[in-house]
């Protein structure tokens, strides 16, 4: 007998407490325990959950649901059980999470008929024992929950959802109610077709959630800015994404340091300690929960009050979905996304070694990523467009590109200029090289290929490096150019491209990205840091006074010791120091680039200064600013400190670690920014002769503006390789400059 309206509005009331339903709820239960197939399509906090947990109530047998999300089931499981007094056994759930004994009881209480609701994993549901057991009992209907993950084009695709249809097919029919927060039109047409219920009743919500704040900010010290984002915002939930586990870890253990009560939250920890995190979060216990990307936290809590990707999700479903756990109750949600180009090429050099599908796939999920993030459109409509959906007003009021509109110009000069050049190359190149050639910046690559004498190298000198990286970027965001990632991302002009260049049409880019480009490390910290500095400070900066008379003293003190200012303190170092007031040396050291060794060694005239400044003026000082670092070092530099110390080779280094050349130096250049003194001339002698080490050593001291080995490799030309200066700098920077 199919419960009439009355009966279905008189259970949700009962079981849930709610008087009335929300947007297409009612229409898709009533459908659901007609005995109609149903595909729901409605965003994070729209209600889908309801759309399966009522019917199953409601209906005659056992609601089998298929989730992803091992967390979520226990949740859901919880809730129900907390919603219908009486019968404990109401709900339960099936996965790798459960022992025999616990199995064991799901099992008895299946067969006899007193489970409504049954949640279990994919992966669970291919097992030969699950299949005969369900086969023995009454299933009301099938829900398959985030079936996008049927979808290659799907974010988070399970090859397990693939088998489904032919599962159920196996177990028995019933009506199949399939529900996902986030899919393109192609995904759904995916879904619709892989589950074969092509003539499902589709039901639509509007993906707009309109108090969701959205915005992008440049990845500059994020774990700076995110600490004072959180202590400005006290006792509010919220979820912190992170791309690995191990960031993970040490993005939790950062802000328990500093007084923000965390837990992580990844599927390399055990079963239990990601329940016990969960419900701590859930009860309210810890403010925050840092979780991966890539597992896929299913936490139903509807008060999060903010979302912060530390890294960029790998496509504009995950980051919906993920931004989407903010604010379900339709309050307050601020989503915020830190954004580099460096993690779009980590991303890229992932996909190298796939298969050729499987990269093209990700490719265009990662175009459609870095166009969000670099676009100057409202956000609410760019994402609204992705999902098949129009948005009518101009200026939704709550994106960052809304309230602080970014400059445009239009492009096609330089647009045409950037093709030009990739035209009239004989080999391909990345972004970088391009960069340079048009910025009339030369390093030994450049001249190694004589690309300083070309007609359109320096064509474009009147705008820097950044700015033409930049044209770069929004021509691959608009396919007029083409990034091969399997051949390390080598630039060409798309069929696109070559049609705007013959006939170049009005171009509107963005005139100023601030977005780091992930290019030339050492070039890109300067200037990252002073940006950070200004993120840091707010609209008003630091302390404008304070700042001239910090620069005054590192001037006077340069000229007594006579080294260059920047081997004093870098301005980043400066900008903090006009931020946070540091007036000890502990605090002296939460400055960017000053480690202990920097701090006894230039670090006490800088600190009298500030004393005295802060007492002559009354200030008050803003230690809610002052982060604090981990006291202990990941094992990977405890082992090269350690390495180094026994004076093994940087190659024998490399492989016990399993990094290359490149990424050891990255990790040794780190430990020696934080202040760690590391001696190298054990190596350094045997690998390098005897004039390099003074030539490139006397640069360092006497000529360079800045550490940066950018501008070494540009100023020293081509007789040194790049290997070699970063050497030599390190061994400087360690005698001189910490």
């Amino acid at each position: 007998m199919i419960p009439t309206s009355e009966a279905i509005h008189s259970k949700l009331k009962e079981f849930f407490g709610y008087d009335a339903f929300k947007g297409d709820q009612e229409r898709v239960i009533s459908h659901l325990v007609g005995g109609g197939d149903a595909f729901v399509l409605m965003p994070t906090g729209g209600g889908k959950s309801l759309c399966y947990q009522l019917p199953a109530l409601l209906m005659e047998g056992t609601a089998i649901v298929i989730s992803p999300l091992i967390a979520l089931m226990k949740n859901q499981v919880d809730a129900i059980r907390g919603f219908v007094s009486g019968n404990e056994c109401i709900a339960h759930f099936l996965n790798s999470s459960l022992n025999k004994i616990q199995i064991a009881e799901v099992r008895e209480d299946l067969l006899s008929g007193r489970t409504k609701i049954l949640y279990v994993a994919p992966e669970s549901l291919t097992k030969d024992d699950n299949i005969a057991l369900l086969k023995e009992i009454k299933i009301s209907f099938y829900a398959i929950d985030e079936a996008h993950c049927i979808s290659e084009w799907g974010h988070d695709f399970r090859p397990e959802y693939r088998r489904i249809r032919s599962l159920v097919d196996e177990i028995g029919r019933a009506p199949v109610i399939a529900l996902t927060a986030t899919a393109t039109p192609k995904v759904q047409s995916d879904i619709l077709k892989n589950l074969g219920i092509q003539g499902a009743m589709v039901f639509k919500s509007s993906f707009n959630r309109p108090n969701l704040y959205y915005e992008v900010r440049d990845k500059v010290d994020p774990e700076k800015d995110i600490i004072k984002y959180i202590r400005q915002n006290p006792g509010k939930s919220g979820i912190i994404y992170c791309l690995s586990r191990k960031k993970v870890e040490e993005m939790a253990q950062l802000l328990n340091i500093n007084g923000i009560k965390a837990v992580p939250y990844h599927a390399g920890l055990d079963a239990k300690t990601r329940a016990e995190n969960q419900d701590r979060f859930l009860m309210e216990e810890v403010d925050v929960v840092v979780a991966t990307i890539a597992f896929g936290m299913g936490i139903d809590k509807p008060d999060v009050r903010f979302v912060i990707h530390y890294d960029i999700p790998k496509s504009i479903e995950s980051y919906y979905q993920e931004t989407g756990r903010a604010g379900r109750d339709g309050q307050e949600g601020n989503c915020i996304t830190y954004y580099s180009y460096k993690d779009i090429q980590k991303l890229e050099k992932f996909m190298q070694g796939k298969p050729v599908s499987e990269q093209e796939i990700g490719k265009q999920l990662l175009a459609e990523v870095v166009a969000y993030a670099e676009s100057s459109q409202c956000r609410r409509k760019l994402l609204l467009s992705y999902f098949g959906e129009s948005y009518p007003v101009d200026n939704c009021c709550c994106c960052d590109n809304c309230i602080h509109p970014k400059p445009k110009f239009d492009g096609r000069k330089e647009m045409s200029m950037v093709i030009e050049l990739i035209k009239s190359l004989p080999e391909r190149f990345k972004i970088e090289h391009l960069a340079n050639i048009l910025s009339g910046e030369s390093n030994s690559i450049i001249k190694s290929y004589h690309h300083d004498s070309l007609p359109l190298f320096g064509a474009g000198k009147q705008h820097s490096y950044k700015f033409w990286c930049t044209v770069l970027h929004q021509g691959l965001t608009l396919n007029l150019l083409h990034k091969d990632i399997e051949s390390y991302g080598l630039i060409s002009v798309t069929p696109q491209g070559e049609e705007f260049y013959a006939s170049p049409y009005a171009l509107m880019l963005v005139e100023d990205r601030t977005f780091s480009t992930g290019i030339a490390d050492d070039e890109d910290d300067e200037e990252a840091a002073a940006a950070a500095a200004a993120v840091k400070g707010g609209s008003g900066g630091g302390d404008a006074t304070l700042l001239s008379m910090l620069k005054d003293l590192r001037k006077d003190i340069s000229r007594k010791l006579k080294l260059q200012p920047w081997i004093i303190f870098g301005d980043p170092a400066l900008e903090d120091m006009s931020i946070i007031y540091p007036i000890t040396f502990e605090e002296l050291k939460n400055c960017q680039g000053v480690g202990d060794g920097k701090a006894r060694k230039f670090g006490r005239e800088f600190i009298d200064l500030i004393r005295k400044y802060v007492e002559e003026n009354e200030i008050t000082r803003p230690d809610d600013f002052v982060v604090k670092s981990a006291p202990s070092k990941s094992a990977n530099k405890v082992f090269i400190i350690q390495s180094i110390d026994r004076r093994l080779s940087l190659e024998d280094i490399a492989m016990a670690r399993g990094l290359d050349m490149d990424e050891l130096m990255c990790e040794i250049e780190g430990i020696v920014a934080t202040g760690t003194k590391l001696n190298l001339d054990y190596y350094i002698d045997q690998e390098l002769d005897e004039d390099v080490i003074e030539e490139i050593y006397g640069y360092f001291k006497e000529e360079a503006e800045s550490d940066s080995v950018a501008d070494a490799i540009r100023d020293l030309g081509s007789d040194y390789e790049e290997m070699e200066i970063r050497l030599v700098r390190i061994k400087f920077l360690c005698e001189i400059a910490s």
